[in-house]
């Protein structure tokens, strides 16, 4: 425990919201100091919550007044990630990562998950059958129905979708 607090900066591109703040905070640098373990004198560490202390710009008004406000790591996280894709949820932006990333990208092609489905799957629909979309073959894809009969023989034996 020799660091009970880290230092660090949070960047906000466009104004943004915390929760039980009435104030829209401008977009900027934010000096942020997380708690990393409970205060000595905390009673009930089990109790403790992980919190921030954001400092807050001066206002116009009174410039040279110091605001700080302490939120939760959840409800800075969301207002980041809110921010990072102009508003979009926090499970939009776990979606958006998790495309970018080319393992999941070949697990998806493996598997024969569209973008598509998975969009659909994370929007609160149910994934349609990758059969259900595929569009009707033409006399000329010989090859992918070479490469579908080699995967069909591959997945010999493993159990289906529906089982």
């Amino acid at each position: 425990m020799s660091e009970l607090v880290k230092k660090s900066i949070a960047v906000f591109a466009q104004p943004f919201n915390v929760p039980g703040f009435d104030e829209t905070l401008p977009p900027g640098e934010y000096d942020i100091e997380t708690e990393l373990f409970s205060p000595p004198d905390c009673l009930d560490p089990n109790s403790w919550k992980a919190s921030v202390t954001l400092k807050l710009h001066s206002r116009a008004s009174h410039p040279g007044l110091a605001r700080t406000l302490t939120v939760s790591l959840a409800d800075l996280d969301d207002a980041l990630a809110k921010d990072k894709l102009t508003g979009k949820d926090l499970a939009e932006l776990f979606l958006e990562e998790m495309l970018a990333d080319p393992m999941v990208r070949l697990v998806m092609e493996a598997d024969g998950v569209s973008e598509i489905q998975l969009r659909h799957l994370y929007s609160g629909g149910q994934a349609t059958q990758a059969k259900e979309t595929e569009p009707v073959s033409s006399p000329g894809d010989n090859e992918q129905q070479e490469n579908s009969s080699i995967q069909a023989a591959e997945n010999e034996g493993m159990p289906t979708k529906g089982e």
